[in-house]
């Protein structure tokens, strides 16, 4: 057994991102076994117990997420060849009327705030902007066993055993995919389950079984639905409301 440093045990008992570990530690808001640690850099054994103190779990609660139906034509990320970034999506007039969290939007819920997830620019649907480094740990950490639901509709015939390929088989970057869950919805129209998300992954899965993908909607992640949310609004993740 070997030390590891205290910022990564962190992040893999979810109790912070590796940034945010870092620092809650320079503020001497972590303790190990009850001490308080205040060098970056710093290990600890597997084993000992890490607590943040109040300071830091207040800073937690504050930080929003926001769930928002984006459209097509918009990036996840840092706008790029004059497209806008899907933050740019997020104001007081493009909130859901309906929206049940007490919260009132202020800029500063703008402030830090990323996508959990990729949705590519010709996609649509469920798209996860946090300001809290626990939510997109879980959301896109490689070892994240977190469902992510869309539907798909495509064009072209599919090769004899492009069904069962799209559930097990496939490969990308050299890598093999893990399991899906992959079904026909209706003739044009495929149901897809992942619990990864590479980049264009689902178009590329279904370029190698003889499909091309015309439309791609993200649905649900884990136990978080896009449900009535209209295309271009957004609404607070509420207080209860998780992902697992």
């Amino acid at each position: 057994m070997e030390k590891i440093r205290i910022s990564k045990l962190m992040a893999e008992r979810g109790l912070c991102s590796r940034r945010e570990a870092d620092a809650y530690i320079e503020r001497g808001w972590v303790r190990v076994d009850g001490v308080v640690v205040s060098e970056l850099g710093s290990k600890a054994w597997p084993d000992q117990k890490i607590t943040l103190d109040k300071q830091a779990q207040r800073r937690q609660t504050s930080r929003v997420t926001i769930l928002l139906n984006k459209p097509v034509g918009y990036v996840s990320g840092q706008a790029e060849q004059g497209y806008r970034p899907a933050v740019s999506l997020i104001s007081a007039s493009t909130r859901y009327r309906v929206d049940k969290s007490p919260l009132k939007f202020e800029p500063g819920h703008l402030r830090g705030l990323a996508p959990a997830g990729r949705l590519d620019i010709d996609s649509q649907g469920l798209l996860v902007l946090t300001q809290d480094g626990r939510i997109a740990r879980q959301l896109i950490n490689e070892d994240s066993d977190i469902d992510k639901e869309y539907l798909v509709r495509v064009q072209g015939k599919i090769a004899g055993n492009g069904l069962a390929l799209l559930n097990f088989g496939l490969s990308l970057d050299g890598k093999p995919l893990r399991r899906a869950q992959v079904e026909w919805q209706n003739e044009d129209q495929l149901r897809f389950v992942l619990q990864e998300g590479k980049k264009r992954q689902i178009r590329r899965m279904c370029e190698q079984v003889g499909l091309k993908v015309i439309g791609l909607k993200r649905v649900r992640m884990g136990r978080i639905v896009l449900g009535d949310l209209p295309p271009g609004q957004w609404r607070y993740l509420k207080e209860g409301e998780r992902f697992l």
